[in-house]
C-alpha cells in the first residue's frame, strides 16, 4: 500500500528528479552535439531539434534498463530490508546532491560526469545511513571481479574511459587523414569512403539496440546477432550509396549549386541532369568550413597589422597595404573555385556569420501589452536556442586562451572532402546522442524509480531492481530535452572549438570514436562517462590533426578537474543532508 505519510518525499524527490535530469540536457547533451556545432556540419536550432529526437527516444526506448545500473550495487540495500522509507529518503537525498551539485557546475561553464555526480550522492547517503561497511567499495571475488564493480570503477573509468575513446578516434581520424585528406584527390577517396563509414556506424547503433535492450526481448543466438548487426550495417551502406551517393555526385562532384536536401530521395534520376548553368554571384553552395579559423601565415600577418604592420589581411587571402595595394600572403595557398571552394588551405579570412535571431529586440511598451508579453514568451522559449554557440566558442577568455594561435597550428584540408564527411558527422552525432539517452538519463530516473516504488508498494524492489513505469521515462526524457533547449549552450561552447580545432572530418572521428567507446563499456558492464569518452576522442584526433599545440590543455585540466571534484562534493552535500535529517531531535506526543 502507498506510504502517504512520506508523499512530501515524493514529491520532492520528483522536483528534484526532474532537476537532474535538467541538468543531464544543459551539461551532458552538449557531449554529443558540441562538435557537430563547431565543426559547422549543423546549426545549432539543428542540433536542437535532432538532438531532442534522439535524446527522446533512446530514454524512452532503452533508458528502462535501470535495474542493473550502477546505482543499485554501490550501496548494499538488503540493509533497507525493515526499513525501505529508509532507502527511499536515501535516494531523495542523493538525487537532491546531485541536482544541486548540477546546476552549480552547468552555470559556471563546467562539463562534469552526470553518471558520477549521482554515484557521488548515493555513496554519501549510503555511509551516513549504513556506514563506510554498506558501501562497495570493490566488486566481487578476486582479480578483475575485484575492479569490475564498487566505487573502484569510478576512479578507473578516469583513465579507462578518456585513453580508449582517445585511441579509437585517433584511429578512425589518421584512416581518415592519411587514406583520403592527404591523397592526390581526396573528394573522389572521399565519395568511396562516405557508405563504408555509414554502414559502420549502422552497426553500432545496432549493438547498442541489440546489447544493451530496453522494452523489447531480444531471441536471438549470438551468431544470429553478428548475423543482424553486419546485415544491418551493409543493407544501410547499400541504401545510402544508392540514394545520397548520387546526390553528393552532383553537388560535390558536379558542383550543381540548385540541387537542395529535398531533392536526395530522387538518387540515380539525379544522375540524369544536364550540364549545370553558371551560379550567380555570391552563391556559395559549400559553406567554408574552416572560416574564422587562421593558418599559420594568415595569423601572423593579421597580428602584424595590429600591432602596427601596414599590411592586414583580406577577404580572398590577400593582404592590403595603406595605399590600397593588394598582394598575396606569403605562404597562403588560398585559391578558391568559382563557389568558393578552396583547395583546403588558405581558409579563415571571415568570420562565421551571425546567427538570425529568434527573440530580438524587446519592444516599447508597458509589460502586459501585447508585443511585450509576445516577446517574453519568445524570451523563455528560445533565449537557450538563440546563442551564437560558433562564434562564442571563438570568444577568449581565461579557459580558452589564445584560440586562434591553437587552431593556427592544425592542418586545414580540401573543403568539399569535408562537406562529405558532415553527413557522416550528423548521423554519429545523433547515434552518440541515442546512445547518451538511453544510458544517462537512468542518472535521474533510477534513484526517482526506486523512490516511487517504495512510496507507491511500500516495500524494497524485488531484487535490488526497481521497475520502471514508461511515465516515468518520458518525465526525465521531457525534462533532459528542456534543459537541452534552455541551457545547453552554456556547456556546448566549451566543448566545441574551444578544445582544439574542429571540421567535420575531425568531429566525425571524435564522435565514432567516443561513440565506440560507450557501447564497448555498455557491453562490459562498465561505467563510463559521455563527457569523458568525447574529451578523450577530442584530444586523441586533436594530437593526430597537427602537434601537442593544437589542443588547450588549459581546457582539458578545466574538464578534468570538474570529473576528480564531482564525486567527493556530491558525496558531502548527500551525506551531511542524510545525516542531518536520519539524527535531527524529534519531539512529539503519545496518546
Amino acid at each position: 500500500m502507498p506510504l502517504h505519510q512520506f508523499d512530501y518525499i515524493f514529491a520532492i524527490g520528483t522536483i528534484f528528479a526532474g532537476l537532474d535530469a535538467w541538468n543531464i540536457g544543459a551539461n551532458d547533451v552538449a557531449n554529443s552535439w558540441a562538435t557537430s556545432v563547431g565543426s559547422q556540419s549543423v546549426t545549432y536550432m539543428q542540433a536542437m531539434v535532432l538532438g531532442s529526437i534522439m535524446e527522446f527516444s533512446g530514454a524512452m526506448g532503452v533508458g528502462a534498463r535501470v535495474a542493473d545500473t550502477i546505482r543499485t550495487k554501490i550501496v548494499d540495500t538488503s540493509l533497507f530490508q525493515e526499513t525501505p522509507a529508509m532507502l527511499m529518503l536515501g535516494m531523495c537525498c542523493a538525487v537532491i546532491a546531485s541536482s544541486i551539485y548540477l546546476t552549480f557546475a552547468t552555470k559556471i561553464g563546467l562539463p562534469v560526469s552526470t553518471t558520477h555526480s549521482i554515484m557521488g550522492g548515493v555513496i554519501g547517503m549510503g555511509v551516513a545511513a549504513v556506514g563506510a561497511n554498506g558501501v562497495q567499495w570493490v566488486g566481487s571475488g578476486t582479480g578483475t571481479g575485484a575492479i569490475n564493480g564498487g566505487v573502484v570503477q569510478v576512479f578507473l573509468a578516469w583513465i579507462i574511459a578518456p585513453g580508449l575513446s582517445g585511441c579509437f578516434g585517433a584511429i578512425i581520424f589518421l584512416l581518415t587523414k592519411y587514406g583520403v585528406m592527404l591523397r592526390q584527390d581526396p573528394v573522389w577517396k572521399a565519395f568511396f569512403m562516405v557508405p563504408v563509414y555509414f554502414g559502420l556506424t549502422a552497426c553500432l547503433l545496432t549493438m547498442l539496440l541489440l546489447w544493451k535492450g530496453g522494452n523489447y526481448t531480444i531471441n536471438l543466438t549470438e551468431p544470429q546477432i553478428a548475423g543482424t548487426i553486419v546485415g544491418v550495417g551493409a543493407g544501410w551502406a547499400l541504401l545510402v550509396a544508392i540514394v545520397l551517393m548520387p546526390w553528393l555526385y552532383r553537388v560535390v562532384i558536379k558542383d550543381d549549386w540548385q540541387l537542395r536536401w529535398w531533392h536526395i530521395p530522387l538518387g540515380p534520376l539525379l544522375l540524369r541532369r544536364g550540364e549545370v548553368p553558371p551560379a550567380p554571384e555570391n552563391v556559395q553552395a559549400i559553406k567554408d568550413y574552416y572560416a574564422g579559423h587562421f593558418t599559420k601565415e594568415e595569423l601572423a600577418a593579421r597580428r602584424a597589422a595590429e600591432s602596427g604592420d601596414v599590411e592586414v589581411v583580406g577577404a580572398n587571402g590577400e593582404t592590403e597595404a595603406a595605399d590600397g595595394e593588394k598582394k598575396a600572403v606569403a605562404g597562403s595557398d588560398a585559391s578558391v573555385d568559382g563557389n568558393g571552394n578552396g583547395n583546403g588551405h588558405g581558409h579563415g579570412r571571415q568570420y562565421h556569420a551571425p546567427i538570425k535571431k529568434i527573440v530580438g529586440p524587446k519592444p516599447e511598451g508597458k509589460w502586459y501589452t501585447g508585443p511585450v508579453l509576445f516577446w517574453y514568451i519568445k524570451f523563455a522559449l528560445f533565449r537557450g536556442v538563440d546563442q551564437d554557440v560558433v562564434n562564442l566558442q571563438n570568444k577568449r577568455d581565461v579557459l580558452s586562451g589564445d584560440v586562434q594561435e591553437i587552431h593556427a597550428h592544425a592542418a586545414h584540408y580540401n573543403n568539399k572532402a569535408e562537406y562529405m564527411y558532415s553527413f557522416l558527422q550528423v548521423m554519429t552525432a545523433a547515434t552518440a546522442s541515442f546512445t547518451h539517452g538511453a544510458n544517462d538519463i537512468s542518472n535521474a530516473i533510477g534513484p526517482y524509480a526506486t523512490i516511487f516504488q517504495i512510496w507507491n508498494t511500500g516495500i524494497l524492489p524485488a531484487k535490488d531492481k526497481a521497475e520502471v513505469p514508461n511515465w516515468i521515462l518520458a518525465f526525465g526524457g521531457v525534462c533532459l530535452v528542456i534543459g537541452l533547449w534552455t541551457y545547453g549552450y552554456n556547456i556546448m561552447k566549451n566543448l566545441g572549438n574551444r578544445i582544439t580545432l574542429h571540421s567535420p572530418s575531425r568531429g566525425f572521428s571524435m564522435e565514432l570514436g567516443s561513440v565506440i567507446t560507450v557501447i564497448a563499456a555498455t557491453r562490459l558492464k562498465l561505467p563510463v562517462s559521455t563527457t569523458q569518452c568525447i574529451t578523450g576522442a577530442t584530444v586523441g584526433v586533436g594530437l593526430c590533426s597537427g602537434t601537442w599545440r593544437t589542443i588547450n590543455w588549459r581546457m582539458v585540466a578545466w574538464i578534468y578537474f570538474g570529473w576528480f571534484i564531482t564525486l567527493p562534493m556530491t558525496g558531502i552535500i548527500s551525506g551531511c543532508l542524510m545525516g542531518i535529517i536520519i539524527n535531527a531531535p524529534r519531539w512529539g506526543y503519545q496518546g
